[in-house]
């Protein structure tokens, strides 16, 4: 299995940034992709952003292009997504989330661990 711990999450008023963090452990070397996940209230879960392990290939949601950024450090086993000019609609829970194999996690499928979630809140 992987464990994954987000942290980073907090409050930000409108324009600011955040940058998010997730550390693996376990089976690191499973890790395929890397992937971040939203959740508002009320709402459903929505795919962020994904970025092969090996290859650091990235994907985004076409509505966040430009805003975030997902990285990875291999050594250190941790995924970042660093998020900038943050808006009130960007308030939610924030998941990451590992993919062991296919190609659907860059469409926001097939990941097969997640942590807790971290909360990101944007004021305006």
């Amino acid at each position: 299995q992987v464990q994954l711990v987000e942290s980073g999450g907090g409050l930000v008023q409108a324009g600011g940034s955040l940058r998010l963090s997730c550390a693996a452990s376990g089976r690191t070397f499973s890790i395929n992709a890397m992937g971040w996940f939203r959740q508002a209230p009320g709402k459903e879960r929505e795919f962020v952003a994904a970025i092969s392990w090996s290859g650091g290939y990235t994907y985004y949601a076409d509505s966040l292009k430009g805003r975030f950024t997902i990285s990875r450090d291999n050594a250190k086993n941790t995924g970042n997504l660093q998020m900038n000019s943050l808006k009130p609609e960007d308030t939610a829970v924030y998941y990451c989330a590992t993919s062991s194999g296919g190609i659907g996690y860059s469409r926001g499928r097939g990941y097969d661990y997640w942590g807790q979630g971290t909360q990101v809140t944007v004021s305006s």
